[in-house]
This record gives C-alpha cells, structure tokens and sequence, in this order.
C-alpha cells in the first residue's frame, strides 16, 4: 500500500510524532493506522514526541577535561524539573552527551550531535536516545548547547563546575611558551574560573563591546543629565565615569577580581605574568547557565 503525505500527516496529529517516525510505523505496519499508532506507542515515540514540546528549564551543566588543560569539552542538558536531573538515567546520559562532545572535534552545531550515532549506542542516534529517555523519564529532554576547546598555542585550559551543576565554566589563558610553574599557572587558570562564575561577565574587554551597545549607553546617561545644569565638561566627565562603571560590570579585564576587587583581572594577569616570567591573556571563556 502507498503511503500518502495525507497518512502521514493523520498519524502525525494523532500521535505527536515526527514525520519520518510517522512514515517508518506505517510503511511497517502496510498503512494500517491503527496498528500504526500502536506501534509508535510500542516504541515511545508518540509519547516522547507529545513531551518534546514542553518547556525544559532544568538541567544540568558538565565538563570533560584533559589532563594537561589542552582540550575540555562543556555541555548543557535540560529537563523539567530538578526532580528528574539528580536521577541517574539523567546524570549517565549527560555523561555520554559530555564524553561525545569531548572526543569529536568535528561537531559544530547541537543538530549536527542529534544527527550523529549515540556514542552508548552506535545502533541509534542521539535524537533517538533522547526520545527513549524521554519515554522512561516522562519528561521533555534537550541538548541545548555545547562548547568544545583545544589549547591554540601555549598555555592552559581550566574549567569550573558549581556545586549544584547549574554552572560551568571554561577559560583559556595563553602563555608565550616560556617555562613556568605550571601548578602556579594552573590555580591562577581556576581562579579565572572560580570568578566568571561569578561575575557572569559578557565580554573579555572594553574593544570587545559592540560600539552600538556603548553608544546606546551614552546616549542614555547624556538623557538623564538633559535637565542638569552643569557644564558640558563636566556632563562629558560623568558620562565616561559611568561608561567606565557599565564597562567593570560586562567586560571580564575591567571587573575587580573576585577574591580582592581592589585588583582588576587586567592588573592581575599583569602582575601573575611577571612572577610566572610569561606574558598572559585570556583568550576566550565560555559560561553555561541553566535558565540562562
């Protein structure tokens, strides 16, 4: 029997499935649309599919790191509710999801890792692991974002996970190649950590900020002293000293380091290059955030 877009469709709308599922359980089952529905059912799909709608604002943020700090993976996974994240089937597939990323450099994007064998299982897909835990969990599951590192030059990767796993960090600090202590760069490396999860910062420095952004700033400091009666030297002076204040709180260089604000991380890694006898730069840093 053939198999119309129309069936395919009526299976859809009935089940909540996806069109290729749709179409596989009724070329399976030669058409007939009841046994069609039973066997989506059978295999969770139509169940799955129904969930995979719904909001998945839980979660749980992990990292995988080499040793040596020269490649890390960091991966965010959501579900519904904190309830189902501390469960095992979660936290295993997190860990899979994790280990997947961390050893194939080639994923790009999180629809190029649904499409790619399930490194658990290499029989399905990860979409297809995703569906079958969300049969047995009840509840919708995404893989909603990842980042991987490898180390580009010398230098360090570090990475940081909160105790709850609902944030995860990673930074990379570049060196010049010249020999170090490596235990001093590393705990300098996890404080950078340590303080991005803190701090939340959005950019490394001030040249990063698109000039947009900033210009949109001035625009609404110069509004709010539209009626002040001070010179316009002045006005221009508290302006930068406002932009100055805006920069400290996005721009990772500018904020005062978390365990002793009266240092700026700019000033830090200054005076940590010159102890450790390499220049030092941040050269990029990730934050993962669940509900964020």
């Amino acid at each position: 029997m053939a198999i119309t877009t129309a069936m395919i469709k009526e299976l859809r709308e009935a089940t909540g499935a996806g069109i290729l599922d749709s179409k596989k359980a009724l070329e399976t089952t030669g058409g007939n649309f009841e046994k069609a529905v039973e066997h989506l059912r059978e295999k969770g799909l139509a169940k799955a599919a129904k969930k995979a709608s719904r909001e998945a604002n839980d979660g749980l943020v992990a990292v995988q790191i080499s040793d040596g700090g020269t490649q890390a993976a960091l991966v965010e996974v959501n579900c519904e509710t904190d309830f189902v994240a501390r469960t095992e089937d979660f936290t295993d597939f997190v860990a899979n999801i994790t280990r997947q990323v961390f050893e194939n450099d080639r994923l790009t994007s999180v629809d190029e890792l649904n499409a790619a064998a399930y490194i658990s299982n290499p029989d399905q897909t990860v979409t297809d692991a995703i569906q079958a835990i969300i049969s047995k969990l009840g509840e919708n599951i995404v893989v909603k974002r990842f980042e991987r590192y490898t180390l580009a030059g010398q230098g360090i990767i570090d990475s940081y996970i909160h105790s709850n796993n609902r944030v995860g960090v990673l930074v990379e600090l570049e060196t010049n190649g010249a020999e170090t202590d490596q235990t001093a760069l590393q705990e300098l490396a996890h404080d950078l950590t340590l303080h991005v999860a803190a701090t939340n910062p959005r950019y490394i420095n001030k040249e990063d900020v698109p000039a947009e952004m900033v210009e949109a700033e001035r625009s609404i400091y110069l509004a709010q002293l539209a009626d002040d009666k001070k010179p316009d030297n002045i006005k221009a002076r508290i302006v930068e000293g406002r932009l100055n204040k805006f920069y400290s709180e996005i721009c990772l260089l500018e904020q005062g380091f978390v365990k002793d604000d009266s240092v700026s991380i700019g000033k830090l890694l200054q005076q940590s290059g010159k102890s450790l006898n390499t220049p030092l730069k941040i050269r990029r840093f990730t934050r993962f955030e669940i509900g964020a």
